[in-house]
């Protein structure tokens, strides 16, 4: 394989996504090299174009148009008013439950977890949770972090955050297995674990 700066380099970017390693990254590699005007031409007008146009929210963590601004007394992502908050840690967690049906409400991506690696707590979006909470007339938080210690420990931290609230605190409750990941569960085992999540006390020291 001849060493071309352009291949090793677009090999070590795709071999960085999830589920991807450096065989894996050739072989996607190769497929687009050998589909130029059908792969890599659309696809690079198409990256450009979300790079430009797509970003994440500021207070909620979610994925939006570039030129909308938000507010905390107003939500021009969602047309819709609601009165309660589901708090994921990625934004894949938020599509998983989307596609299940299961929850209507406003999402808060919080963009990981307080313990992941090189994630500080200050990164997180629980200052703006708490802040929408306060702003937004919200009466119930639905803490659906995953069930691995990762997710259990910012969940803790997220219920000691909004203890000076009167919001109601929930969170998933049968169904989520013990280091269940959010994105991987069917819509079965989300159902149940929505439907019967559980109040917890956020006056909890």
């Amino acid at each position: 394989m001849q060493n071309l700066d352009e291949i090793e380099n677009l090999i070590k970017l795709i071999s960085k996504l999830p589920g991807l390693g450096p065989k894996s990254a050739k072989r996607i590699v190769l497929k687009l090299i050998n589909n130029r005007d059908e792969l890599i031409k659309p696809m690079a007008k198409t990256l450009a174009e979300v790079y430009k146009n797509i970003s994440r929210c500021k207070i909620c963590g979610t994925l939006k148009l570039t030129s909308i601004e938000c507010s905390y007394n107003e939500c021009k992502i969602l047309e819709k008013k609601y009165d309660k908050i589901c708090v994921v840690e990625n934004i894949s967690d938020q599509w998983s439950i989307e596609d299940s049906n299961i929850y209507k409400g406003y999402f808060h991506i919080l963009g990981g977890t307080i313990t992941s690696v090189g994630q500080k707590k200050e990164d997180l979006l629980i200052n703006s949770l708490v802040d929408r909470v306060k702003n937004d007339k919200i009466e119930e938080v639905i803490l659906a972090t995953s069930a691995t210690v990762e997710g259990q420990t910012t969940a803790y931290y997220i219920q000691d955050s909004l203890k000076d609230t009167d919001v109601k605190i929930t969170k998933l409750a049968q169904g989520l297995p013990v280091g269940g990941e959010i994105e991987s569960l069917d819509d079965g085992t989300l159902f149940s674990a929505f439907k019967n999540r559980s109040k917890i006390n956020s006056n909890t020291n």
